[in-house]
């Protein structure tokens, strides 16, 4: 049994074959290292006093890290959904390298390789082949060809000629590299499978409305009408766009939203 997917006008056929995946040992052994000592933080905060200034950096630590992967590498970046000036991709690019989610140059290409081949051996993070591979699975093993291939073809001149992204890259020493994606879809287009998620919106500063992204990737908010209460990211780029450091915010109007709510509703 075989399927066809259209993506942007090609046609790819997918037919189901048995995978030999060639796991990259080192960064399992960095996964794995960076969840034991998360455990062993956890109960070191239970079991022992923890100082109010280590609450402090923690929190600031994973908010600023989280910020440089949404408003930064994801929303300014990847879909170059508004424009920033050189301070805020300063600041943007050392939250990013903190996020330990390697350089941005490679983050957007398989970023970008992901919303034009979604759910294929071309999408680095194929939800088809799984929650776990997906999440993190991907990281762990060598890419499909599919992925490598497609990726050559993905246009990166804006990254070349941004001197900020390309000193990251020279300079920058992570190889561990991971981001989330979701299963199903709940609304919008049946056959995009991301799906909204309140609980890790929170927790990620806003990227858990991945159904709407897949939709309107262009949008800075990356989320129907801001969800601000949960956004945090949008707040950021907002906050930076009256500092006039931020600017040409690209969003999709109510009016467009509604219409193509009711065209997919029609289709499905």
């Amino acid at each position: 049994m075989k399927f066809e997917k259209i993506v942007n006008d090609e046609v790819l056929v997918k037919k189901p074959h048995k995978i030999e995946w060639q796991i990259i040992w080192a960064n399992v052994i960095i996964v794995i290292y960076i969840h034991f000592t998360a455990l062993y933080g956890i109960y070191l905060t239970i079991f022992y006093p923890i100082k109010l200034w280590t609450f402090i950096w923690f929190f600031a630590v994973g908010i600023f890290s989280n910020i440089g992967s949404t408003a930064g590498v994801h929303r300014l970046w990847s879909h170059r959904s508004y424009k920033a000036k050189w301070p805020m991709k300063l600041i943007l690019m050392i939250f990013q390298t903190i996020s330990y989610q390697g350089h941005i140059y490679g983050w957007v290409r398989d970023h970008r390789v992901h919303h034009k081949f979604t759910d294929t051996d071309a999408d680095p993070y194929n939800a088809r082949k799984g929650f776990f591979f997906s999440h993190i699975g991907w990281i762990l093993v060598h890419k499909h060809p599919d992925v490598i291939s497609k990726g050559a073809m993905i246009d990166l001149s804006d990254l070349k000629q941004d001197c900020l992204v390309v000193f990251q890259r020279k300079y920058d020493g992570h190889s561990l590299f991971c981001r989330s994606k979701f299963n199903k879809c709940l609304f919008y287009h049946r056959s995009i499978s991301p799906t909204e998620n309140a609980v890790v919106s929170f927790i990620s500063c806003g990227e858990g409305w991945h159904n709407y992204h897949h939709v309107f990737p262009w949008d800075y908010k990356a989320a129907e009408l801001g969800n601000y209460k949960l956004n945090i990211a949008t707040a950021f780029i907002d906050f930076f766009a009256y500092l006039g450091l931020a600017y040409d915010l690209k969003t999709a109007s109510a009016k467009i939203v509604k219409k193509r709510a009711l065209r997919n509703s029609e289709i499905n």
